[in-house]
Parts: C-alpha cells; sequence; structure tokens
C-alpha cells in the first residue's frame, strides 16, 4: 500500500500538491456556500471534452498517419529535424502540447533509431519538446492555462491572437535556425508503412469525433452553449467510444478543481490578497515566470489569475514560463519519461542541452514581453 502511495505522489505529485494545499486553506477558511462559486465548470466541461475527443483521434492512429505522410519526403537529417519539430510545433496549436509529444516523441525515437542517428535523439527530442510548448501558446486550446485564461478574462479571439503571436512568430523563426544547424546527413533508410484500410465503424467515428471537435472550437469561442456540449460527448462516447473515456486526464481536472478551491480561500484572505496583487503589479511576467518554474504553468496561471486583471501579460509569463526546469510544464516531463526509458542514454546530458535550450528561447521571449505596455 505504502509503494502504491509513493508511485501515485511521484506520478501525480502537482495533484498531491493541490489537494495538501486545498485542505490546509480550508482549514482556514471552513466551507461554506461561498465554495460553490469557486469552481468554473465551463473551464472543466471544456477540458473533458477536448481530451476526451484527442484520445478518440489517438486511438484511431490519426497522428501517426499525418507524421508518416509528411516524413515521407524527408531525405537528409537536417529535413527529417525540421518535419519531426514541427510537427510538434504546428499540432500542438490544436491537439495541445501534452498530446503532440504523447504522441511524436516515440515515432521520433523509433524512427532516429531505424536510420541509426541515435546522437541525434537529444537536440531533436528537446527542440520538439519546446516547439510543442511555444507552439500551443498560439490557440486558445493549444494548452490548458490558455484555456483557463481565455475563458475567464473574456478577452476576444482577435486580441488572444494579438498577444500570442508575436511569441509564436519569434519561437518558430528560432526554431528553423536550431533545426537547420542539425547537419545534413543522408537518412540510411526511409520509413515504409502502408497504413491500413479503415473498417465502416472506424470511419463513422472519424466522422463523429472531428464534429465533436469543431462544437468543442464553438464553445470555446463561446458560440455553442456548454451545457449541449458535454451532454453529446458523453452521449457519443458512451455509446460509440466507451474506452475512450478512460484515457482522459481526471488528476488533471481534479488538479483544476482544488487550485479552484485554494485560489477562491486565498482570495478571501485579505493579507494574502493584498500581498500577491502588490507582488504581480508591474511584475506580472516576470513573477508568472518564475512561478512556473516551481509549480508549473497550469496551477500558476489558475493562481495567479485571481489577483491580476493583466490577463495579457499573465498569458505571455505562464507560457513563456513553461521554459526552464522540468517540472515549468508538464508536457517537458512527458519527453523526459520517453527519453529515459532508452537503454544507455545519456540523462545529464539530456538535461544539459534542455535546460541550455529553455534558456535561449526564454530569454529572447522575456526580452520581447518586455516590449509589452505595462
Amino acid at each position: 500500500m505504502k509503494e502504491k502511495l509513493l508511485t501515485f505522489f511521484k506520478k501525480e505529485t502537482i495533484l498531491c500538491i493541490a489537494c495538501l494545499l486545498a485542505a490546509l486553506s480550508a482549514y482556514i477558511v471552513p466551507p461554506d456556500a461561498a465554495y460553490l462559486g469557486y469552481v468554473d465548470t465551463r473551464v472543466l466541461i471544456l477540458l473533458f471534452s477536448l481530451m476526451a475527443v484527442l484520445a478518440g483521434f489517438r486511438a484511431l492512429g490519426i497522428f501517426d498517419r499525418m507524421a508518416n505522410l509528411l516524413l515521407a519526403r524527408a531525405k537528409k537529417m537536417r529535413q527529417l529535424a525540421l518535419t519531426l519539430v514541427m510537427l510538434c510545433f504546428f499540432s500542438a496549436m490544436l491537439v495541445t502540447n501534452d498530446v503532440a509529444l504523447i504522441t511524436f516523441v516515440p515515432f521520433t525515437i523509433l524512427l532516429l533509431q531505424r536510420v541509426h542517428l541515435e546522437e541525434k535523439l537529444i537536440p531533436v527530442i528537446v527542440l520538439q519538446t519546446i516547439a510543442a510548448n511555444l507552439g500551443s501558446m498560439l490557440t486558445p486550446v493549444g494548452n490548458p492555462q490558455n484555456l483557463y485564461l481565455y475563458t475567464i478574462s473574456g478577452i476576444g479571439v482577435g486580441a488572444f491572437f494579438r498577444i500570442t503571436l508575436p511569441f509564436v512568430l519569434v519561437s518558430f523563426f528560432l526554431l528553423l535556425l536550431l533545426c537547420f544547424l542539425q547537419g545534413n546527413t543522408s537518412l540510411a533508410t526511409q520509413p515504409q508503412t502502408t497504413p491500413p484500410t479503415r473498417t465502416r465503424a472506424e470511419k463513422q467515428q472519424l466522422f463523429g469525433l472531428t464534429v465533436l471537435f469543431f462544437l468543442c472550437l464553438l464553445a470555446v469561442f463561446r458560440i455553442l452553449p456548454i451545457l449541449p456540449l458535454l451532454a453529446l460527448s458523453l452521449v457519443w462516447f458512451l455509446l460509440f467510444q466507451k474506452g475512450i473515456l478512460k484515457e482522459v486526464d481526471y488528476c488533471l481536472l481534479l488538479t483544476f478543481v482544488f487550485f479552484f478551491i485554494l485560489i477562491g480561500n486565498l482570495g478571501r484572505i485579505s493579507a494574502i490578497r493584498e500581498a500577491l496583487q502588490a507582488l504581480l503589479y508591474g511584475r506580472e511576467v516576470l513573477v508568472s515566470f518564475l512561478s512556473c518554474q516551481l509549480i508549473s504553468n497550469v496551477p500558476a496561471a489558475v493562481l495567479l489569475s485571481e489577483f491580476t486583471d493583466r490577463y495579457d501579460l499573465l498569458l505571455a509569463g505562464v507560457n513563456i514560463g513553461g521554459l526552464g526546469t522540468l517540472i515549468a510544464s508538464m508536457a517537458s516531463l512527458i519527453s523526459y519519461k520517453y527519453f529515459a526509458q532508452i537503454p544507455n542514454v545519456g540523462k545529464g546530458k539530456y538535461l544539459l542541452w534542455f535546460t541550455l535550450a529553455n534558456l535561449l528561447f526564454a530569454i529572447v521571449l522575456l526580452g520581447l514581453a518586455a516590449l509589452l505596455p505595462s
């Protein structure tokens, strides 16, 4: 039992910490009717629906087929690195940074081993991780902190893109440069895969998931009410893809609930509320960036959003904050876990590459953030 609890804590550290903090705050501010207003059900429903739909797409092999299609033309290492990195960069804009890395990092490991370029595993996986974290910054559905801040802030679609687009464009060109530096080695072999023919049931599932995905987008942009989306999602998965509901990250949803309770209680403690507001004022980007290094960018966004109305600066800060330590973005841990499973790999070398590359991007993007109007 003790080993199971320890394993769970290692796997879901943020959830356990959030639960502990929520419990401590509940001790200070005893539960009452105000607790009912803490939890933002809109955010939770959107996250649940998107995670379920993306899990459905992944189960149908959509992302694998997309990768194979794009990789078919790669002849040189430079082309291959560019393709693998940009797959994560652009797919993360719609399917989230976590899903992009879960999908493409294992594929990258197998592919580079197949073409006998194991020495390129570290730089390519590090760049993929950065690409997913920064590509996901562009859209409201790219990552959980974007979805949360977009939902609670009331920022319009145009205003949201005006905030995120400059950072994403700069990141894109910097990624291009670093991919170009990967060399022009010829590939030893080319991946040969013939996608299996889809059954009628799979085609129906693909159509249904596509419809649900667009309904999710309509709900994100406040065109479709949230409750019909939840009802349609539950009906679809219970009737046609029941097993997919097991793939949803319920620990992430529960983490949000605990942080909602925590920030709700902190907001009712005047001394803490005033201290956090004073700390954030005029330093939103820097404070949110540093907070991410300790508690990761999703909890940092949820926690700090209660104490500032500068959502534009907070949005920039928590996304740039995904660069840095391994826990700054939980997506970064996904890549590292896959890499660490490879026999006889240099974990220390990976962490060195990861740290240096993240610092490079963080310095450039923090410099760009300094140009934002205060």
